[in-house]
């Protein structure tokens, strides 16, 4: 299992909405995010800065890989682009890699 984590900031007077469409969220982006092995996803936000984590029991190459070849995940980038900035990596389609500097088991 490896972890992933990336960052990316709600729009001036978004919040509210940001959190709403997660609430919101559909039925078959869970779906995709699922059969890209993904697991126990958390968001967080310190004001406008968002800070998002999960686990890849597949891996992190083939989470990103099922997910840059969604359909769903296109909508669900293009539909969030009105709340939020977030930088997608060119080849992948997801957030770009953070490093890991500490772990503790």
């Amino acid at each position: 299992m490896e972890r992933f984590a990336w960052r990316a900031k709600v729009l001036d007077g978004k919040l509210e909405e940001y959190i709403k469409r997660h609430d919101e969220i559909w039925p078959e982006l869970l779906e995709v995010l699922k059969e890209a092995g993904i697991s126990n996803y958390t968001i967080w936000n310190n004001g406008n800065d968002l800070f998002g984590y999960y686990e890849c029991d597949k891996g992190v190459a083939y989470a990103a890989k099922v997910q840059a070849s969604s359909p769903v995940v296109d909508r669900w980038n293009e539909y969030m682009k009105s709340v939020m900035l977030m930088e997608l990596d060119p080849v992948t389609g997801a957030q770009p890699l953070m490093e890991k500097v500490f772990y503790m088991k």
